[in-house]
């Protein structure tokens, strides 16, 4: 039985008082949170005696995601006022979007730099995905049907890079493997998370590649597009998921860091293979996994912030 059995009976007294329920995801939203948000908001919505609303603050969706069921349900204000909220995937409350002050929150996240916000905190850092707390916690409370099983396994097919990532252990499989006997068809999972790239992403993509820098004898690999690329190729946040994984791809480089120029801040992505990049993140303000991690710094220059953390890269031990 997992740990978040411990959980279980606490949470259903939650669900059972609430009238209405506020699922929440983070803002520029991956596939983990997403799919975690729609795993869960398809299981609730089953109770047609609640109202349940999944809502994301983000102005700008995945398109690729949109076979996921219940895509279509999802807003991005909220509309109920005294609903009970559950965050999904997001280890700091502000990242949510919502100024949720005096509100009940069953907080689910798999982030070692989770805030514990909530009311209910259900955080397992030792797990892939942020989808693998919520269905060992829901099948606790009801069975899990196709509609969410597809969502969650796309949350931890993506939040794994399609099971390459260090997280991927003999849990991570046993949990694909229940999905699958659910019902879920890998293939057409696989099919719309890597073969459904909009041309703005190849092109954004082609504009970071020209920027390819390698440094600390090629363990270092340095990407960013800067504003004004964004908008001569289209590009939205969506278009940029994984380019940072394009530097670690590389045989030599250790830590890949992807620098995003956005038009009063820069969004900064770390990867690695093995090495502590949390740490760097902190420094930075923000946070996230061992091997992938990230922060957003507001008003400052990108050359400037590729500068700071370079220094700080190679004024450390990580390479030694």
């Amino acid at each position: 039985m997992s740990k978040s059995h411990l959980y279980a009976k606490e949470v259903k007294e939650k669900l059972d008082k609430a009238r209405n329920i506020t699922i929440l995801t983070h803002l520029n939203p991956d596939a983990d949170t997403i799919g975690t948000g729609l795993g869960i908001f398809n299981i609730l919505s089953k109770d047609k005696t609640k109202r349940i609303e999944i809502v994301n603050a983000s102005n700008m969706l995945a398109k690729h995601l949109d076979f996921l069921p219940a895509y279509s349900k999802i807003k991005n204000k909220m509309d109920f006022e005294d609903s009970l909220i559950i965050s999904c995937d997001c280890a700091n409350i502000d990242r949510l979007g919502f100024e949720l002050k005096g509100r009940e929150i069953i907080n689910i996240d798999h982030h070692k730099s989770n805030e514990l916000y909530g009311d209910i905190n259900i955080v397992m850092p030792e797990y892939a995905s942020a989808s693998q707390v919520a269905y060992e916690l829901f099948k606790e409370l009801t069975p899990i049907d196709l509609n969410s099983a597809t969502c969650f396994y796309t949350a931890l097919f993506s939040d794994t890079r399609h099971f390459t990532t260090s997280s991927v252990d003999e849990n991570v499989f046993k949990f694909a493997t229940e999905l699958v006997t659910l019902g879920v068809n890998p293939a057409n999972v696989a099919k719309n998370c890597t073969q459904r790239k909009s041309l703005s992403s190849i092109r954004i993509l082609n504009k970071a590649l020209q920027n390819l820098e390698l440094s600390c004898d090629a363990q270092l690999a340095t990407l960013f597009v800067t504003y004004e690329d964004i908008l001569s190729t289209g590009a939205t946040m969506p278009d940029v998921d994984g380019i940072v994984d394009y530097g670690k791809s590389l045989a030599t480089v250790k830590i890949s860091v992807f620098y995003m120029e956005l038009e009063d801040s820069v969004r900064v992505s770390l990867r690695s293979k093995g090495i502590d990049v949390s740490s760097l993140a902190k420094k930075m303000g923000g946070g996230g996994h061992k091997v992938a991690a990230g922060f957003i710094c507001e008003k400052r220059d990108l050359h400037e912030i590729i500068d700071i953390l370079t220094k700080i890269i190679k004024e450390s031990s990580l390479f030694d």
